[in-house]
């Protein structure tokens, strides 16, 4: 009898069924010459401290650093899983053959070999390596099936992983609460969680340091096109206003019009991590609830294998893309066009040397029902689209750029016109942008621009803007996954992204549970869909005050070492004893140190929080005088807000704007500040404006600035 021992029943499940072993057993399947069992994930773990030695359950320094000689595993203290160990043990001893079908990645494979070495196997092992859980992807897989040797080295890296872990987490949470916490709670330190924290610490103590200065911009209007003066920003409000005096007695001209075709490139297709900041970009779904999202999707054989780090696909998958798309037949109105011609086959999506253990997460040929839940819904619309957009063309676009000058004011405005969207148009639906650009930067660089001539001039309306200097923007989950993928520099182009992941902190199945221990130590909190770090994060990261454990580059240079041991060109034993001679070292540093205090997050009270009740007083408006003649009082119609005597003087202000309904408040604001606050929600804009600020006129009417 050959056995087959699964992560997961649901998994065994689907095996059992393949191999026809359809007898169900107390704890495993049986049937035509198969046994099919299953764990429930980890069922062993790493011994603790004290089970090597009963006085290492003291806390007390003067046992640190512990060291163990040999590391050794045992089960996890639980009823159910002992009682399945001892199924597998018993099945063990009966098979004459072991498949291990545990998940095709390193954790999957440490999982097996611990349960396997805790089970004193002897038989022969086989391993199965698939990336998706259909009938056929199983029946492949069972037809190449590969010795355990070939994926040692995969095993010696999760090992090595878990061990430096150990060695790490064990000693330096130990060092710095003992040290440091006088007794008030326990200070979690690890390889990971801690140089992702130093990283929203320090950009906390930018965004803190940050001072705000206040600065003025010459901008006009013309031919309904926004110009920004190319000078540097005013740093008074009289010189503004000396600049507004000079634009207004002067014509705009324009100096020169160009326009520059390009493309576009297809977006990549996905792994972990990209689909985690895109799931956090457009839903605010954490990565903790993407993962949990994608994986169920993959159990329900719906997409591949999601705990990858590669964005391609092997070459020997195109014959079967084809057969993908025509499966994915909600998505025909954009497979459509792919299915009648041939396929493109680019070295952007299909490229051997860029895939190692499994490809881009995809869809399968099994599509969703209508049953599946919402969140695992969208999650599966962002994998289908992305795969079907990168077999699309690039999307061609024209860049403009025009120069104009108002007497001897430069002014300048560039925007950006989709003249074959390509790819962009299986998105056209979506309500977010698939570019990560945002905002007022989004809004000015997609402005349509008519056609300007060199040395045509005319009348124009200027103003003043008025803004602040902005601190460093807060992390999102978004962004963080993004920076621990490249060890926390800050990389837009894909390319380069790629480069440096083999030096990220962690790896993409694992981040996400890094940030949810951050969440649940209290270290970070969460505000809307920015992160913070509380109080104790930060004093604990300045505490530790160690390059060693907080720089983000040194961590990434041990997850490369790790990744060579993954490839046969790095000894584990060497990563250990590295790692041994650093938790050595910072044992015998920290204890030399002066003792200091650390402040400890109380965890928030549940109660119910009151509702404020904001009143916003509403204007006299037969009170405030018309801003356009100055000599009449405004009065509220049924439409708009204008001039008592709006038939001669002309001036109104429509309740509703550019599609976007204003309060009261917000009318005052524009009528008694010359603008708005920043609003969102414009809809009839014609450059496509959304949000902005409303600009009072001089000739009284209303004008939409991207801000």
């Amino acid at each position: 009898m050959k056995l087959c021992i699964a992560e997961k029943p649901s998994v065994a499940r689907d095996i059992a069924k393949v191999l026809g072993a359809h007898q169900a057993r107390a704890g495993y399947m049986e049937g035509n010459g198969y046994l099919v069992t299953w764990t429930f994930g980890h069922l062993c773990t790493l011994k603790e401290p004290h089970d090597y030695s009963p006085h290492y359950k003291s806390w007390d320094l003067i046992f640190l650093p512990i060291i163990p000689k040999n590391f050794g595993i045992k089960l996890i203290p639980n009823p159910g899983v002992e009682k399945q160990f001892r199924v597998i043990e018993e099945l063990v001893e009966q098979c004459t053959e072991v498949i291990n079908c545990g998940d095709a990645g390193q954790e999957g494979e440490l999982i097996q070999r611990w349960v396997l070495q805790k089970a004193r196997c002897k038989k022969p092992v086989q391993r199965l390596w698939i990336s998706s859980l259909t009938e056929e992807a199983i029946l492949e897989g069972f037809a190449n099936l590969k010795p355990a040797e070939d994926y040692h080295n995969l095993y010696l890296a999760g090992n090595a992983r878990a061990v430096g872990d150990w060695l790490l987490g064990i000693n330096a949470t130990r060092l710095f609460t003992r040290k440091f916490g006088a007794n008030r709670g326990v200070l979690s330190v690890g390889r990971v969680q801690t140089p992702t924290l130093a990283m929203l610490v320090q950009r906390q103590k930018e965004i803190d340091a940050f001072t705000s200065e206040e600065y003025w911009e010459l901008k006009t209007v013309y031919r309904e096109v926004q110009f920004t003066a190319a000078i540097d920003r005013l740093k008074t409000k009289e010189k503004a206003e000396k600049g507004l005096e000079y634009l207004k007695q002067h014509q705009f001209e324009i100096v020169s019009f160009e326009i520059k075709e390009g493309k576009e490139k297809n977006p990549r297709l996905f792994d972990l991590t990209a689909l985690q900041v895109e799931a956090n970009r457009k839903y605010g779904f954490s990565a903790e609830n993407t993962l949990k999202y994608i994986q169920s999707l993959y159990e329900k054989k719906h997409t591949t294998y999601p705990r990858v780090d590669t964005t391609y696909l092997p070459d020997s998958l195109y014959p079967k893309i084809s057969g993908i798309l025509k499966s994915m037949t909600f998505y025909s109105e954009f497979t459509a066009p792919l299915l009648a011609g041939e396929l493109p086959k680019t070295k952007a999506v299909f490229d051997d040397s860029k895939v190692t253990d499994h490809h881009a997460v995809i869809p399968t040929e099994i599509t969703p029902g209508t049953t599946l839940p919402r969140e695992e819904k969208l999650i599966y619309d962002l994998v289908a689209k992305r795969f079907i957009a990168v077999f699309y063309p690039e999307c061609k676009i024209s860049n403009t750029l025009v120069e104009g000058k108002v007497g001897t004011i430069p002014c300048r405005t560039s925007g950006r016109q989709v003249l074959e969207p390509g790819w962009r148009s299986v998105y056209a639906k979506d309500k977010a942008e698939v570019s990560e650009k945002s905002g007022a930067e989004a809004k000015v660089e997609e402005q349509e621009i008519p056609e300007f001539k060199a040395g045509e001039t005319g009348p124009h309306y200027p103003l003043v803007h008025q803004g602040k200097t902005s601190p460093p923007k807060p992390y999102t989950e978004a962004t963080l996954l993004r920076a621990m993928e490249t060890a926390g520099k800050q990389v837009e182009d894909e390319e380069l992204r790629d480069m440096l992941k083999a030096n990220g902190i962690g790896r993409p199945s694992t981040r996400a549970n890094i940030i949810e221990t951050l969440f649940k130590r209290q270290y970070i909190e969460r505000k809307k869909k920015n992160i913070f770090a509380t109080r104790t994060g930060m004093d604990l990261i300045d505490t530790i005050d160690d390059e060693v454990l907080m720089s983000p580059e040194l961590t990434g240079e041990w997850e490369y070492k790790l990744r060579k041991i993954e490839s046969g060109e790095y000894e584990a034993n060497v990563f250990r004893e590295e790692l041994v001679t650093m938790v050595t070292n910072l044992t015998r540093k920290v204890i030399s140190e002066k003792t200091r205090s650390i402040s400890f997050e109380e965890a928030p009270a549940a109660q119910k929080k009151e509702k404020t009740v904001r009143k916003n007083p509403v204007p006299e408006w037969t009170e405030i005088k018309c801003p356009k003649c100055k000599e009449n009082h405004l009065i509220k119609g049924k439409t708009a807000i204008g001039c008592v005597r709006h038939r001669e003087c002309g001036f109104k202000i429509p309740f509703v704007c550019f599609g976007k309904k204003l309060t009261m408040k917000q009318i005052h604001d524009i009528v008694a500040k010359g603008k708005s606050g920043k609003l969102k929600g414009f809809k009839e804009h014609p450059q496509g404006i959304t949000e902005g600020l409303l600009i009072l006129r001089e000739d009284g009417g209303v004008e939409l600035l991207a801000g």
